[in-house]
């Protein structure tokens, strides 16, 4: 675009340049022969004037003083057919001229001014003086040199312009076509700023608009996968112990692998959730904790578990969505559900990390697990084993880890460090 700006700008102001200064420079030839020609005129007639006053001898002394003087060749031609001053032949505008008319004419080489006078003792005089071509077009070529310099000049400044103009057009453009780049990239939290001609900011805070409502759409969408998702995981782990509970061990592993079915479908939704997000999320890690711990101490109640709460009071951010954070938490406590008796306690523990961020703790008095779980779909108790899996993938999402080891009480400590959001 900055090209074809600039070569519009150039054409234009070349077309306008040619009409304004062509016939300026034409005007300046005509009006510097012109002025040629009267300083002709005023040289002969200078000398006319003392034609009737002077001899032939004082006639010739003036011409040469005239001549010497910077003026034009000068001749003067007598009645008689003789001449006074630089030699010239006799033409048909002398002879003209010694009719009595004053007469100026075009001859070889310049223009020849010829002024009539009557002497009373030498009769009709005619006085020749000789502008030569040089001297008709005088200044001439330095005016157009100067006007073509302006030109170019003129014309190099409204390329100039132009393509400062289009500079400043094409850069928001720019703008606008990375930030979409980035949205279609996933990262919906960039926003184009407004700048350049008043269209191009309409078309920036449009996309802005756009970009927003779209992230609006899919946190919708995130929260109602996720609440879904949420929901299901209880009449699951209530569903997998009824199933374990069976004493017909062929009904059992039936229901039991209905479940893990069941299991992996609500996991990849939790995971399209999670794939989702836009980058550059966090929440704050003590209330999401908080919330569903206290969505699962129902479930506890209901087995006669015992929950060890450990939270702080203050707020904990860390670079997870709430969504992510959430999924996070149901999985390790679906673990503890899953893999341990009734009545097994069970204990959670949020502490800030070290360098920022914070620290989940998981704790259970069940039997244990080896670190194998860590590995996707390996299970100790015939589950999916992906509850370990969403929890290591959010932890390191976040610059963080998952560490697991035997508990104090002999079960499972499963440990998750989250980093802190980043900087703005």
């Amino acid at each position: 675009m900055r090209r074809w700006l600039a070569l519009v700008m150039a054409a234009t102001t070349s077309l306008v340049l040619v009409a304004l200064l062509v016939p300026m420079a034409l005007l300046i030839g005509t009006v510097a022969e012109n002025a040629a020609v009267d300083r002709g005129t005023d040289t002969a007639e200078s000398v006319a004037a003392a034609v009737g006053t002077l001899s032939a001898g004082d006639l010739a002394l003036t011409v040469e003083q005239v001549a010497a003087s910077g003026g034009y060749p000068l001749t003067v031609f007598l009645p008689g057919g003789e001449t006074i001053g630089r030699a010239a032949p006799r033409s048909d505008a002398v002879r003209l001229a010694a009719l009595g008319r004053s007469v100026t004419a075009r001859v070889p080489g310049g223009v020849e001014v010829l002024v009539s006078v009557q002497s009373p003792t030498l009769g009709t005089v005619v006085v020749r003086a000789f502008v030569s071509d040089a001297d008709l077009g005088r200044g001439v070529r330095e005016a157009w040199a100067g006007l073509l310099i302006l030109g170019l000049a003129l014309t190099g400044l409204g390329i100039a312009v132009a393509d400062r103009l289009a500079r400043t057009v094409t850069a928001s453009i720019t703008a606008l076509a990375g930030v979409s780049h980035r949205l279609a990239g996933g990262d919906l939290t960039t926003r184009a700023v407004p700048e350049g001609p008043p269209e191009v900011r309409s078309v920036a805070s449009a996309l802005n608009h756009l970009a927003g409502r779209i992230d609006d759409l899919l946190a919708a969408e995130r929260e109602s996968v996720a609440d879904l998702s949420h929901r299901l995981r209880t009449p699951l782990t209530g569903l997998r112990l009824t199933a374990e509970a069976l004493s017909d061990p062929a009904e059992a592993a039936q229901i039991g692998a209905r479940v893990d079915e069941l299991e992996r479908a609500v996991t990849s939704i939790i995971d399209t959730a999670r794939q989702r997000s836009p980058v550059g999320r966090s929440c704050d890690a003590s209330s999401v904790v908080a919330d569903r711990v206290r969505f699962w101490s129902v479930l506890a109640e209901d087995q006669d578990r015992t929950m060890d709460l450990d939270l702080p009071g203050e707020a904990l951010p860390v670079a997870v969505s709430a969504g992510e954070l959430a999924a996070c938490v149901d999985a390790l406590l679906g673990n503890v559900f899953a893999h341990t008796p009734e009545g097994t306690p069970f204990g959670v523990r949020l502490t800030p990390g070290a360098g920022g961020g914070a620290v989940l703790a998981v704790t259970d008095a069940g039997p244990g697990f080896d670190a194998g779980l860590l590995d996707r779909g390996s299970s100790g108790g015939g589950s999916t084993g992906l509850g370990l899996d969403i929890a290591r993938r959010t932890a390191e999402s976040s610059g963080g880890s998952l560490n697991v080891r035997a508990s104090g009480e002999g079960g499972a400590h499963v440990e998750v460090t989250f980093g802190p959001p980043a900087r703005p």
